[in-house]
């Protein structure tokens, strides 16, 4: 039975992939937050990694959970995450990382890297999916999450901040297909933040607003996160 270390970036594809982790029995030793101080990263989520603090909470994980800060800068964040993962082996036993590489070779390729200097294995259970149905599962699995960053042509902004279900995944998939966007955004075209599934306990509750940053480039600028009642829902994006 593996035990596994999870990197949890808020977003829909880690948290997915932590909840196969735990369907499958295995046992979580540690999560991983990382906060790049860049919003460019090539490999992180960079809008509102702070939710991923909750969200481990909400788990009822965040005793195991552990924040580390990486510069944002290409390759060097990934020496980053190496580091501050070899100093976590040295404390626990982990023998797994769990990612949520779904189609993007830059970052799993450096995961591989990653884990096999460190002697592990890696396991990303939604790699290589067909990214439609891929967002279509998440939703009927239960997973409830927001568009917090819009960076390309052909999203529009009236989905940022908005609740991601089976109405707008056919929306998404129908736009993706017009416009030639990845459906499951692994071409960083945007980036998601969760805030209900089904293996929390809680619900987030968010306060944010909607911000443009340039033509085609929209955040959703997070106020304020705290955890609610589950199944409560409290997301104010104005």
């Amino acid at each position: 039975m593996a035990r596994f270390c999870a990197l949890l970036s808020g977003g829909k594809d880690s948290n997915y992939a932590l909840y196969n982790a735990l369907r499958k029995g295995w046992t979580l030793e540690c999560i991983v937050v990382v906060h790049p101080r860049r919003l460019d990263s090539w490999m992180f989520h960079s809008i509102a990694t702070r939710a991923a603090l909750l969200q481990a909470e909400a788990m009822g994980y965040i005793d195991r959970t552990y924040s580390f800060e990486v510069s944002g800068v290409k390759d060097v964040e990934v020496e980053e995450l190496e580091e501050a993962l070899r100093s976590l082996k040295e404390e626990l036993e982990f023998d797994t990382i769990v990612a949520g590489a779904v189609a993007s070779r830059y970052q799993r390729s450096r995961l591989e890297a990653i884990a096999s200097k460190l002697n592990v294995k890696l396991y990303t259970p939604s790699w290589g999916l067909d990214q439609e149905n891929y967002m279509r599962r998440i939703v009927r699995d239960g997973f409830k999450f927001i568009i917090v960053s819009i960076t390309t042509m052909g999203l529009p902004p009236s989905l940022l901040g908005r609740p991601i279900g089976e109405a707008e995944v056919e929306e998404i998939i129908k736009l993706s297909r017009k416009h030639g966007f990845n459906p499951a955004f692994e071409g960083g075209e945007a980036e998601t933040l969760v805030y209900d599934a089904p293996h929390y306990s809680r619900s987030l509750c968010i306060r944010g607003r909607r911000v443009k940053v340039r033509e085609f480039e929209y955040i959703v600028e997070v106020e304020d996160a705290r955890l609610g009642a589950k199944g409560e829902y409290c997301l104010e994006i104005t």
